[in-house]
């Protein structure tokens, strides 16, 4: 498959992407099947909450823009106290609790592309929120973090051969469900975080 200069951008909702938008000067490209916002580098489509979603905007990218390579960013909920509201982490691998093995107790797991000298952290990737203390305490064992589509977009551009770096930011912890109140304080700050990333790899 032909690639080219262009990055990938996948975000699950405009709430999460408006600061990059922003400070990409991305203007809006098509509305359907996705939102998308472009610039002469930057193809930022917005897949819609949960795997299915995000596994579809994933393929759409990887087949109309051929993306030299694909950033999956966004919120995530923290299972323990270990990480603080807004703090920026890097998916070193996603777990999915919701599909196990076929005859065992083991997640399928989703190894996306790592850079160096980043704080990392193991994502759970699910459909259903984990909403309630004794599902994060349960999931704390084998991840830090959990959204609904960060092992769809892996596994996509796994199948297709294309580089593939997740970074995402804590929007709700264990004490705090404002999930959309800490998301419109913490965006740009998560923003600011992985931009020197998204330039580097122009």
């Amino acid at each position: 498959m032909p690639k080219n200069s262009v990055i990938g951008l996948v975000m699950a909702t405009l709430l999460e992407a408006t600061p990059f938008i922003d400070r990409l000067f991305l203007k809006a490209y098509a509305h359907e099947p996705f939102e998308v916002y472009q610039n002469e580098h930057i193809r930022l489509v917005i897949s819609g909450i949960g795997k299915a979603a995000a596994a579809m905007a994933a393929t759409w990218l990887i087949l109309t823009e051929h993306p030299a390579q694909i950033f999956n960013l966004g919120a995530a909920g923290a299972m323990n106290h270990s990480h603080y509201l807004g703090e920026t982490l890097h998916i070193s691998k996603v777990i999915e609790p919701d599909r196990p093995v076929l005859g065992t107790d083991r997640f399928y797991e989703q190894i996306p592309d790592i850079l160096q000298n980043f704080a990392a952290a193991v994502l759970a990737t699910q459909d259903k929120p984990i909403i309630l203390p004794e599902e994060r305490d349960r999931l704390a064992a084998f991840a830090r973090l959990a959204d609904m589509e960060g092992a769809a977009v892996v596994q996509t551009c796994r199948r297709f051969n294309v580089p593939c770096y997740l970074f995402k930011f804590v929007s709700d912890t264990p004490e705090n469900h404002r999930i959309r109140e800490n998301i419109e304080s913490c965006r740009e700050g998560f923003c600011q975080s992985v931009m020197s990333v998204i330039m580097a790899k122009r």
